[in-house]
């Protein structure tokens, strides 16, 4: 599939990503993100860290890689530093001529997005969560209200030089792409001009996640999953408060799939003893989980857009997103919203799919037939359409 047309030259594509592509997190959405582009017609370069194992991706260089060995960032000493060394190779390849566009990503964009208003280029810079300052202050002040802060050297503690790099990426930016109306809410609150915000999404991969396989025949309890890093600002807290009001746990079970952040495991105390919870741990197969469940919680208070969302969508697991989980559904359709911090009605929604087996079946349902319009492919399509309109194509 391809939005470029038929008698234009594809959109050439320089995409940098300053961290290993295909590895966990947003490494794997860098690298759905560019065989996407690739298949919706563009012609796309791939400059990177490095590659994770095992992932095969043609035309990509790395800049962190000396005779085959991946050089770690922490050996240049300090974090941005191994982001700046990336940052200026993609520059110097972006003076060189010859794409239409560059894509960035955070901490390792500013010089090539300075290079791109200086040869023409339309400079992209992704934007996976809130606007930084918002991400900091929402997990600083979340963090405090259960009592377990953050410590440096986690994703969301605060960082003034990483802030101050990150706002001039912003403004360097001809377009950030924002993959939720929570994520561009909050640039428009931070000062950013609404017109330089582009909405995309992101997506899942149906070779993995489908719902062959679903256990829907009554021989297991109703079935709730968290499936995410186990922290304040993901709302662990709320899911196991709204457990709790909910009153399921005699026959239903709601199972924790992911790693704890240091001191917020201890901080839930009894919310993790109730009847039906189930620590599990992290999980490397999401959609298995996903596929013997009836519902995702996921009451996140800060967030870009949940793949696993997306992901437990595509295997008939039904929603129940917060406001800022930036879902991509139709509430009271294929799931249900609430607002952030709502634990009560999070209960409530438990409760109406627990005890109502037809209203779950048809939500599942509507999931499934709407999971074409979220997977990666539709992704890459929506974001060439981007790139394509900022061009005038």
């Amino acid at each position: 599939m391809t939005v470029s047309g038929t008698s234009a030259a594809p959109l050439r594509v320089l995409y940098s990503f300053p961290h290993a592509i295909g590895a966990p997190g947003i490494g794997t959405t860098a690298l759905q993100q560019v065989v996407a582009l690739r298949r919706a017609g563009a012609v796309v370069v791939v400059v990177c860290a490095s590659v994770a194992p095992g992932v095969a991706l043609e035309d990509t260089i790395t800049t962190l890689v000396i005779a085959g060995r991946r050089i770690p960032h922490r050996a240049f000493g300090r974090i941005d530093d191994a982001l700046a060394f990336h940052d200026r190779r993609v520059a110097r390849m972006l003076r060189g001529g010859g794409f239409d566009v560059v894509h960035t990503w955070p901490s390792g964009a500013l010089r090539t997005l300075l290079a791109a208003q200086s040869t023409g280029v339309l400079g992209t810079r992704e934007s996976p969560n809130t606007h930084t300052a918002h991400a900091y202050a929402v997990a600083r002040d979340e963090a405090l209200r259960v009592g377990s802060p953050s410590v440096r050297g986690q994703s969301h503690h605060p960082n003034p030089r990483r802030l101050a790099r990150e706002e001039a990426e912003f403004r360097a930016a001809r377009l950030i792409l924002v993959p939720s109306e929570r994520v561009s809410e909050t640039f428009v609150e931070a000062g950013v001009d609404e017109a330089k915000l582009a909405r995309h999404r992101y997506g899942f991969d149906p070779a993995v996640f489908h719902p062959i396989g679903r256990t829907d025949d009554g021989s297991r309890p109703f079935t709730a999953v968290f499936a995410g890093s186990a922290e304040p600002r993901k709302g662990l807290h709320y899911a196991l408060e709204a457990w709790r009001r909910s009153g399921i746990g005699a026959d239903g079970r709601f199972r924790i799939l992911g790693r704890f952040a240091p001191g917020y495991r201890e901080r839930l105390g009894s919310l993790l003893e109730q009847p039906g919870v189930e620590v599990a741990g992290f999980s490397d197969d999401l959609a298995g989980e996903f596929r013997a469940a009836d519902v995702l919680v996921l009451p996140s208070v800060e967030e870009g857009s949940a793949l696993v969302g997306y992901e437990a969508q595509a295997c008939g697991c039904v929603p129940l997103l917060s406001r800022s989980a930036g879902g991509q559904f139709r509430p009271g359709l294929d799931g249900f919203l609430h607002e952030d911090r709502d634990a009560e009605t999070l209960a409530e929604q438990l409760r109406l799919l627990h005890g109502d087996p037809g209203t779950l079946r048809r939500m599942r349902e509507s999931c499934l037939d709407g999971a074409a319009a979220l997977t990666w492919d539709a992704a890459g399509v929506r974001m060439l359409e981007i790139f394509s309109a900022a061009l005038g194509r």
